[in-house]
């Protein structure tokens, strides 16, 4: 295959509810959205899903932009391939900037398994006809606030329910939460926001972290930093609850050194975090291998991304609840069509060659800020 145009789209969706982590809140999303033209007119649509800002991880809109039309583009324009696990071979000399990587890549293997008449979810080895889906809640003003979104999603279906954590938000939303659904699978998610142990607060984010314990949460998600693959082992050793993995696992390297430590024992797989849905599949099948259940978690990503990610979780090993729930839970008006819809918490694997999607132009018009367009 050859990709003879690539046009790279700005786009900007308001949330139907304000998002809020332990470092921000927002109530928009920027991504950057990939088109990608082969010769004979196939075409295939990637997402960067990278953040406004550098708080999850050091890559932003801005960034994956400027490495976007730089390096990667231009690198893959016009260059011959035979399969998309050949892609980040094009580009290999760039370091880090997953997320930019991984927009590109995606709509490789979109316009890839649309050549070839095959569904991405079975391109990639997927077996699944539907995954389960749960949500994702912020951090909200109140418990009280709290309560009515859980509450919300249940009613919707969903079976799982994570919960953003932070310092001086965790026991006590956590305890109402398993108060008022003592039956709900929950986990909590961090994002890396307390203290390791040989940090200020250290000692007593340790007992907070196993003072969640009794509440026979699922997993506690990326409680320290992410390199922090060390206080990550300790916790895991420490207390009941499943530690999962989520920014500290950006390469296969990484996810040796974690399996190596036994710094956890479940992995958030992503495939933007991971640079692409090659390596996300290759990091399925290495903790497949090791024994540890993995899941796909969501950047909010919009109907393009949301659809790779329904791919991939149709993997084998994704047995947890992934980030794969509805397009209308965060967005009114998605970009693709249909949208992902989720039926008592359940979505459908398309079956439909490539993405399994159509593009809306028309919607990413509408909200576009900028383009710019390359042809080889």
């Amino acid at each position: 295959m050859r990709a003879v145009e690539i046009v790279l789209h700005d786009v900007e969706l308001p949330l139907r509810h304000a998002f809020e982590t332990s470092s921000h809140r927002k109530s928009s999303l920027r991504h950057l959205l990939v088109e990608m033209i082969d010769a004979d007119g196939t075409v295939g649509w990637g997402e960067i899903a990278s953040p406004a800002g550098p708080f999850y991880a050091p890559e932003t809109t801005t960034t994956a932009w400027q490495t976007a039309t730089e390096h990667l583009i231009p690198a893959v324009l016009g260059a011959q391939w035979e399969h998309p696990d050949e892609i980040a071979g094009l580009y290999g000399k760039v370091r880090g900037n997953f997320f930019a990587k991984a927009g590109v890549e995606m709509a490789a293997w979109a316009m890839w398994s649309a050549a070839e008449s095959i569904p991405l979810a079975r391109a990639l080895g997927g077996e699944r006809e539907s995954v389960v889906a749960g949500v994702s809640l912020g951090i909200e003003p109140s418990i009280e606030a709290l309560l009515a979104e859980v509450t919300r999603h249940v009613d919707s279906g969903y079976p799982r329910v994570k919960l953003k954590i932070a310092p001086g938000w965790d026991v006590a939303p956590v305890r109402a939460v398993r108060e008022a659904f003592p039956d709900l699978d929950v986990h909590v998610d961090a994002n890396g926001a307390y203290p390791g142990s040989r940090e200020p607060g250290g000692e007593q984010a340790f007992e907070v972290l196993s003072s969640l314990d009794p509440f026979g949460l699922t997993m506690i998600e990326q409680p320290f930093a992410p390199k922090n693959f060390l206080d990550h082992a300790l916790l895991t050793a420490e207390i009941e609850t499943p530690v999962c993995l989520d920014e500290s696992v950006e390469t296969l390297d990484d996810l040796r050194t974690a399996l190596a430590l036994k710094a956890g024992n479940v992995l958030n797989i992503k495939v933007s975090r991971m640079g692409g849905l090659s390596a996300a599949r290759d990091a399925h099948a290495m903790a497949l291998e090791a024994g540890w259940p993995v899941w796909c978690g969501g950047m909010h990503e919009f109907g393009v991304g949301r659809a790779a990610n329904v791919a991939i979780s149709s993997l084998p090993g994704f047995t947890l609840p992934s980030d794969v729930s509805a397009s209308e839970k965060y967005y009114a008006e998605d970009i693709i069509d249909p949208p992902v819809t989720a039926e008592q918490g359940i979505v459908q694997v398309p079956t439909v060659a490539g993405l399994g999607h159509s593009v809306r132009t028309e919607v990413i018009a509408a909200h576009e800020t900028r383009q710019q367009r390359f042809r080889a």
